[in-house]
């Protein structure tokens, strides 16, 4: 890596540490945030549908009652009389008396009347694979969106500084028109006092009139821009549009420069949740092959016209097994599906991998340029401002035209918005760097 000056080293510092009052806005922007609040509703919901997956393992319990009543229909029929009458008349005969009755063939109604039954029914899972793998695999996808939510976070907190260094640089951008304004008026002054004296044309005041409006344009499109600065800056942060934007002054300097450390980037981690919740609905597709064991138990009360006794209590229990023994080979491709979608996700990380590098990299140079940049401007700034304090002496000595002050005069504004616009390019250039490297400490 190439050695950034000692200016570039006294820049990341004074960008990276101690800016209190910046880091209080990230902390109002992201708890403010209405999209953070609608992903934090989401993880809370993903949370209960795991807690759901997990209720799974648990026995079910239901209350069950029916009534029934029943007229016609299918029949058992039960000839009594025709096995039972002969033996009776024997008796009867042996006797010599009636002791024993004819009977009657019956016939009984197969759905039940006036019957009821009242029960708990109890099911519970004993062997199930598909509801183990389901129980991870939501709590996978409880994972994958927190990891979303840390992206969108980083990317909020990058919006936030950079709106921040914004709002500073129309700030200062309205200091340096107020200067240059106080600069012009005396320029005014002076000319109109040089003028009737007769020791100078009326050009150069018209001239000195003419570069009092300009100023005061730019001036007035200059606060312009910065309350357009600072009711984005509110926005992000979810507050009054108007609202006062404290400034940090009070900086340090640096400990170390960010190192290259993309493979810890909240999206990898997304992939590779995705990864190993495709892994899990893999084995989900497999367990269609595996049989399925569960238990039950009913316990209850049944009897007719709504009788209530010993006999009338009952129990019922038993296990159920499930195996599919074919199913078209339906399970055959899905499987084969869920292998495309492994495939894929593979090639996506490798592809991220390269983006995210390629991030980096791109924003490490950017930094380079824009504090390379902000020392040539700062230089040329120093160089102008001496230029122009030669130039006045010679001036007001008259040994110089009202041009070449002029000059003079413009060549120091516009140095001092070019470094100031250069200044804050770089701070821009670094809260790019610093999301590209997943490098800003997000409490949680």
């Amino acid at each position: 890596m190439k050695k950034l000056s000692f200016l570039a080293l006294f820049f990341l510092g004074f960008i990276g540490y101690s800016q209190s009052h910046l880091d209080r806005y990230i902390e109002i922007g992201l708890e403010n945030n209405e999209v953070i609040k609608q992903k934090n509703f989401d993880i809370n919901k993903s949370l209960y549908a795991l807690k759901e997956a997990n209720s799974l393992f648990y026995p079910t319990v239901a209350f069950n009652s029916t009534y029934t009543i029943a007229d016609g229909g299918r029949t058992i029929d039960i000839p009594i009389g025709d096995m039972l009458n002969p033996v009776y008349n024997t008796l009867n005969q042996i006797t010599n008396f009636n002791a024993f009755p004819q009977l009657q063939n019956q016939s009984v109604l197969i759905n039940p009347n006036n019957l009821y039954d009242v029960k708990l029914h109890t099911t519970m899972p004993l062997l199930n694979y598909e509801i183990i793998y389901n129980k991870r695999i939501k709590a996978q996808q409880t994972t994958m969106q927190k990891i979303e939510l840390e992206i969108y976070q980083r990317e909020l907190v990058k919006e936030i500084k950079i709106a921040y260094y914004k709002y500073l640089q129309s700030v200062e951008g309205i200091r340096i028109y107020e200067n240059a304004l106080s600069i012009v008026k005396e320029n005014q002054r002076v000319n109109r006092s040089l003028f009737k004296n007769d020791k100078i044309n009326r050009t150069a005041v018209l001239r000195s009139d003419n570069e009092l409006i300009r100023i005061e344009a730019n001036l007035e499109t200059a606060k312009n821009t910065s309350k357009n600065a600072r009711s984005y800056f509110n926005f992000l942060l979810n507050q009054k549009l108007d609202s006062e934007v404290l400034i940090d002054e009070n900086l340090e300097l640096p400990a170390e420069i960010i190192a290259e450390n993309t493979e810890n980037r909240e999206e990898l981690k997304q992939l590779g949740q995705a990864k190993e919740i495709n892994e899990n609905v893999h084995q989900l597709t497999r367990s269609n092959w595996f049989p399925k064991l569960s238990g039950f138990a009913d316990l209850g009360l049944q009897d007719f016209d709504f009788k209530v006794d010993k006999s009338s209590r009952y129990y019922f229990a038993g296990l159920s097994l499930e195996w599919n023994i074919f199913s078209g080979n339906k399970n055959k491709y899905k499987l084969k599906q869920v292998d495309e979608d492994s495939k894929k996700i593979s090639s996506q990380i490798d592809n991220v991998k390269q983006q995210l590098l390629l991030q980096f990299e791109v924003s490490q140079n950017n930094l380079r340029s824009a504090l390379e940049q902000y020392e040539s401007d700062n230089k040329q700034k120093e160089t102008a401002k001496k230029y122009n304090g030669d130039v006045t002496k010679l001036y007001k000595e008259g040994l110089a035209i009202y041009i070449e002050l002029l000059d003079a005069q413009n060549q120091v504004v516009n140095t001092q918005l070019n470094a100031n616009i250069s200044l804050y390019n770089s701070w821009i250039a670094f809260a790019e760097l610093e999301r590209a490297n997943a490098s800003f400490n997000i409490k949680k």
